[in-house]
């Protein structure tokens, strides 16, 4: 399958773990995980005060958004990628994350649009699953603006994100600027799209 530029190949064993041995492109596979979210976004819309910033939440999001297309949804990954911490840092790098977050949350230490996007940041550079981060990263982060801070989620440009597209090149060059601990350009491109 060919990856949009900044995509997580996915090694042998994932690709195992797909449900659907039919699905041959990058087209065909991103309709199936667009179903599957859909329904994943039913499923948190019914959530009435949910634990956004628990380890627990974070996997049954994922495994909501992206079971029916991948047995290892939810799944912390078990290897080496080209992003993210080691695999078995995984679990204690999203710990510390979510207790950062908590942190920021109860003392309101930067505006709620600047604090998701951090926490979105970090959640990609940690990259707990073999694959579908960024979208999960950014589900979540919308999360945490509704239901910790009660603000409306990130405009972040809808299935642009995708694909290869200028959006999607401006996004992964931000996130790879906020890597090196410059946050303005991830500000500027999502800053006006949530409170």
């Amino acid at each position: 399958m060919n990856e949009p530029y900044g995509a997580t190949p996915l090694d042998p064993d994932e690709t195992r773990g797909l449900r659907f041995g039919h699905i041959e492109t990058r087209t065909e596979l991103d309709r199936m995980e667009q179903a599957n979210i859909q329904d994943g976004m039913v499923w948190l819309g019914r959530q009435r005060n949910p634990d956004v910033l628990s380890e627990a939440f974070v996997r049954e999001l994922h495994r909501r958004l992206f079971g029916q297309v991948w047995l290892w949804a939810g799944r912390f990954r078990c290897n080496e990628k080209n992003i993210g911490v080691a695999p078995e840092q995984v679990a204690v790098e999203l710990r510390k994350l979510l207790g950062d977050c908590r942190f920021w949350v109860d003392n309101n230490t930067w505006r709620p649009i600047e604090l998701a996007l951090r926490f979105h940041h970090r959640l990609v550079w940690i990259h707990p699953f073999p694959n579908d981060n960024g979208r999960h990263a950014r589900i979540l982060a919308d999360a945490l603006l509704v239901h910790e801070l009660g603000v409306r989620p990130i405009a972040w440009g809808g299935n642009g994100l995708l694909a290869d597209s200028e959006h999607r090149n401006a996004y992964i060059e931000s996130l790879r600027a906020a890597d090196a601990g410059n946050f303005g350009p991830l500000l500027r491109l999502f800053g006006d799209g949530a409170g």
